[in-house]
């Protein structure tokens, strides 16, 4: 059953009582990330891999998330900054002891590369919720880095092969 949880501001990606962030450089360019990010939500589950369904809600203004193993989520988008910032609040859930969530994604221009592309990626998941839940939350951190690493090179992979093929976005 769905709960609804604490709202929350952007100030909660600093001031939340458990905070992962995570980071990886990726050849594709940030309005690229960026894109695949914000605008083809759709396409989630194919790079990826926990999450099953990933859908627009509220007219684009909110997301509709599922993740292997039954975890819902309905969201708020609560900054779309193109090329720069792409964060959102989960407004609901039906995972236990979750009082508040905000994942924020920053895109970084890694204009030093040789041709001037590159975008590092920072993922940080900001928390808030039962002893329990900041336990298990804590515990997770490595296998959430290691889903969040795979998913960003998978990504990087996908939007190199529709570079070379001409397709473009």
């Amino acid at each position: 059953m769905a709960r609804r949880l604490r709202p929350v501001g952007l100030d909660f990606i600093e001031d939340a009582p458990i905070r992962l962030v995570f980071a990886a450089e990726v050849a594709a360019a940030p309005e690229d990330v960026y894109r695949a990010l914000a605008e083809e939500v759709e396409g989630w589950p194919r790079w990826f891999r926990a999450v099953s369904l990933a859908r627009p809600t509220q007219g684009g203004a909110g997301r509709e998330i599922k993740l292997l193993g039954g975890v819902r989520f309905e969201e708020t988008i609560m900054a779309s900054d193109p090329e720069q910032r792409y964060a959102y609040r989960v407004d609901s859930t039906n995972a236990p002891g979750v009082r508040a969530l905000l994942e924020e994604w920053r895109l970084t221009s890694r204009g030093s590369s040789p041709d001037g592309s590159g975008t590092h990626v920072r993922w940080t998941f900001a928390a808030d919720g039962s002893a329990p839940f900041r336990l298990a939350l804590t515990g997770a951190r490595p296998a959430l880095g290691h889903s969040f690493r795979q998913a960003v090179r998978t990504l990087d992979t996908r939007l190199a092969a529709r570079r070379a093929s001409g397709q473009g976005q």
